[in-house]
């Protein structure tokens, strides 16, 4: 398998991006394209600034054959710092079609999140090799839901037909370490715009 390319991995937002104009909307996206990004980077700790997200958030997982509830600040930082060590922070999303409204951006896509052997064995997945690096490939669709301030509530993944994953062995030369991961995606990494009050105001309480 060739070296998957990780500065790819937002193009779906970038398309929706450029035909959104919706101001709210345009600025949930750019958030979204950031924690992505900060997110495979290993940079998990700025994604938790209280301009991208709500002081007690929600995630529920239903992927890997886990089905995992975690809530609060704590337990999220514990999972993203366990995969930043790991290196599982690595993902590439492929085939995405992304959705934005007022209180949630929708995606459906094909992902790849990088799993080290030992990690992969256990949860019971027979692997040849627990030293060595694979790749999960899964279809899987997520809901990312935000506050009337476009600050993160939560996400809501599943993997689709869990039976269809693919393992896939990784020769070491296309491995990306989490360090990898921080150069490459480092110049993609912006800041948000400021937020306008006025201008994102949800439409269900516009004036």
């Amino acid at each position: 398998m060739t070296k998957l390319d990780i500065t790819k991995t937002n193009r779906a937002i970038e398309n929706l991006l450029e035909t959104t104009e919706n101001p709210r909307h345009r600025f949930m996206l750019q958030a979204y394209y950031r924690h992505r990004y900060l997110e495979i980077a290993g940079r998990y700790e700025e994604i938790f600034a209280p301009e991208m997200m709500v002081e007690n958030p929600v995630y529920h997982f239903h992927a890997l054959g886990l089905n995992v509830r975690l809530e609060g600040q704590d337990a999220i930082k514990n999972l993203y710092r366990e995969w930043s060590e790991t290196g599982e922070c690595v993902m590439y999303a492929d085939d995405e079609e992304v959705a934005v409204s007022d209180h949630m951006i929708a995606s459906k896509l094909t992902g790849y999140q990088f799993k080290p052997g030992k990690v992969l064995a256990a949860v019971g997945i027979d692997v040849d090799d627990e030293n060595a690096m694979y790749i999960y490939k899964a279809s899987e669709e997520m809901v990312w839901p935000y506050d009337d301030r476009c600050r993160l509530v939560g996400e809501d993944v599943w993997e689709v037909d869990p039976d269809k994953a693919e393992i896939i062995k990784l020769d070491p030369a296309d491995v990306i370490t989490a360090s990898d991961a921080r150069t490459m995606l480092e110049p993609l990494i912006k800041p948000l715009p400021p937020y306008d009050e006025a201008a994102m105001r949800p439409r269900a309480t516009a004036r």
